[in-house]
């Protein structure tokens, strides 16, 4: 599909209309204490109920958890096959275990299997204490980073979820660490599709039912306590499609199940994500003054992509606001203005049009005569104006 876009002082482009869809009918009724239901390319939630409420998180703060790991192998700071000492703090922490024993070594790999599939309490103090030297200063670390990821109703005092009055989180805020899971660290990702984990003889079924009734279901995490209720963060990809579904506070094992599939089949069936942009294509060439070269390749530093009702998909359009009088020197990755995208009416969406390029300063000639002919042509647009 081409999406229309119009640029300032250009042209329009042919736009293709797609066939059109059904209508939407009102999102689902969900039986939880709070809902979300995001795209994980797009950002875009599609639909929410108090998903900024803060709620106990039990173990799905375990995906705090997770990602910190996840970061550190990525960084090379820590690697899969490092041997983590298992303290008795670790050992005699209650609730859902992975069975390791107390002065034993276990991998980082079979940690992070535990953490995430077996949902292992045990296992997360051992990597808190790996990682930062006990589970407080791991804490502190976590919610170091919820603050860098931008959730803003978190607050984490333990690695495993267990019950603290100071302990919270909301949907909205879940889904977004499921989306930096999920994209920043996609070579680990697929450990949450594992349906069992074996660890010292002893088979652990993921507590996910969704992995075994829907294909398209590769993650992330489960979690209860009596305070909280059942609560599961899913995502499944249809159709290069990815969402992204939060549910909190439903009353059993079953009822967040069957929540979560209400909510991914709302959104698939109703919603498409477009991919609009590659990261690095040239979508401008605007004219440069006193550079050594006269155009600026200009572009997005990322993918954009945008989620729509599929019954308005035709109304997309963009627009790029691209600063005026450009001079040299321009920086590779220097903003020099905005791509906004439209549906309808409505503006959906801004990223920042950036430099693909460095242009460095011309000769002192190629400066007067840019200066000369900037001159002139202010002049000029000013008599015809």
């Amino acid at each position: 599909m081409l999406l229309g876009l119009w640029l300032v002082g250009g042209q329009a482009l042919a736009q293709a209309i797609p066939t059109p869809q059904p209508m939407i009918p009102a999102p689902p009724q969900i039986a939880a204490k709070s809902w979300i239901l995001m795209d994980a390319d797009s950002g875009r939630v599609l639909v929410e109920h108090n998903s900024d409420e803060r709620l106990p998180p039990a173990s799905l703060t375990k995906l705090m958890t997770a990602y910190l790991v996840e970061r550190e192998l990525d960084r090379g700071n820590i690697n899969l096959t490092d041997m983590v000492r298992v303290s008795e703090k670790a050992w005699r922490t209650g609730g859902s275990k992975m069975f390791i024993e107390v002065n034993t070594e276990v991998s980082i790999r079979d940690l992070l299997y535990g953490i995430i599939i077996s949902s292992g309490n045990d296992a997360s103090v051992a990597v808190a204490e790996h990682l930062a030297g006990g589970e407080g200063p791991f804490a502190d670390l976590m919610n170091q980073h919820a603050a860098r990821l931008g959730l803003h109703n978190t607050n984490f005092t333990n690695a495993t979820g267990l019950p603290h009055p100071d302990q919270y989180s909301s949907a909205r805020d879940m889904a977004l660490l499921s989306q930096y899971i999920i994209n920043d660290y996609p070579e680990h990702y697929a450990v949450y599709s594992e349906r069992y984990f074996t660890y010292n003889d002893i088979r652990q079924p993921n507590r996910n039912r969704l992995l075994w009734r829907d294909p398209t279901v590769d993650g992330l995490k489960t979690g209860w306590t009596t305070e909280a209720g059942y609560g599961l963060v899913a995502s499944a990809k249809r159709d290069g499609m990815r969402l992204i579904s939060v549910v909190m506070g439903t009353n059993s094992e079953e009822a967040r199940a069957q929540e979560t599939q209400k909510l991914l089949s709302y959104g698939f069936r109703y919603y498409e994500t477009l991919k609009l942009y590659d990261q690095g294509a040239v979508l401008n060439t605007p004219r440069v003054w006193g550079g050594n070269k006269n155009e600026l390749r200009l572009g997005v530093d990322h993918d954009v992509h945008m989620t729509v009702p599929r019954t308005r998909n035709a109304e997309l359009s963009a627009r790029l606001d691209i600063r005026q009088d450009l001079r040299a020197p321009v920086s590779l990755g220097q903003r020099v203005g905005t791509l906004e995208v439209r549906l309808g009416d409505e503006v959906v969406g801004e990223q920042p049009l950036v430099a693909l390029e460095t242009i460095e300063e011309g000769g002192f000639v190629k400066r007067l005569f840019d200066q000369v002919r900037r001159f002139f042509s202010g002049l000029l647009g000013r008599w015809f104006n």
